[in-house]
């Protein structure tokens, strides 16, 4: 059975589910190695974990999640003084996957918009509350552009492209 079909199917084949997350896991390590914009990977990043948690599901997607900031750090490709808010954006994709998972059935916008919402709060305040405290004030300056609006907007623009890919095949509804 092809892999297109296993989609098509709910992806019921346990090897079909390993290959669509190992397929997921290589852009997420390989596309932010590459390519080092923000506006092309958080959108791309957002993408992949919003058709991750419609294809595989919400522990899967999570798991997926974890791993862009943590391998972009342990390879040099995130500035060490980015270090303190990797554990943070680890947690805002949790966020995200979560909150889409959950509202995503009823309306797939809806939950798009909460989820994005959330995610840039979180990174935002985080910046704001606890990276201002410990940090020096220019890289706080600079965290927080990076952690306000292009987090909502990179996650609007990732959740388009997964809709419409999702459309594609045939997943939502």
């Amino acid at each position: 059975m092809s892999v297109s079909a296993s989609i098509e199917k709910g992806i019921s084949s346990v090897k079909a589910r390993l290959l669509i997350f190992a397929l997921f896991l290589a852009l997420l390590i390989l596309l932010p190695a590459l390519i080092h914009l923000q506006w092309v990977t958080g959108p791309t990043v957002n993408a992949i974990l919003f058709i991750a948690t419609v294809i595989l599901g919400p522990m899967q997607a999570v798991l997926l999640g974890l791993m862009p900031s943590t391998i972009a750090l342990s390879a040099g490709l995130l500035p060490f003084a980015l270090a303190p808010m990797v554990p943070f954006i680890m947690i805002s994709n949790v966020f995200l996957v979560l909150i889409f998972y959950y509202l995503y059935k009823k309306n797939y916008f809806f939950a798009l918009g909460v989820s994005a919402f959330v995610k840039f709060a979180f990174l935002h305040q985080t910046v704001t509350w606890i990276m201002s405290r410990y940090l020096e004030d220019k890289l706080v300056k600079t965290l927080s552009i990076m952690m306000s609006w292009p987090q909502f907007f990179t996650a609007i623009i990732g959740g388009l492209v997964a809709y419409a890919f999702l459309k594609q095949i045939k997943k939502v509804k």
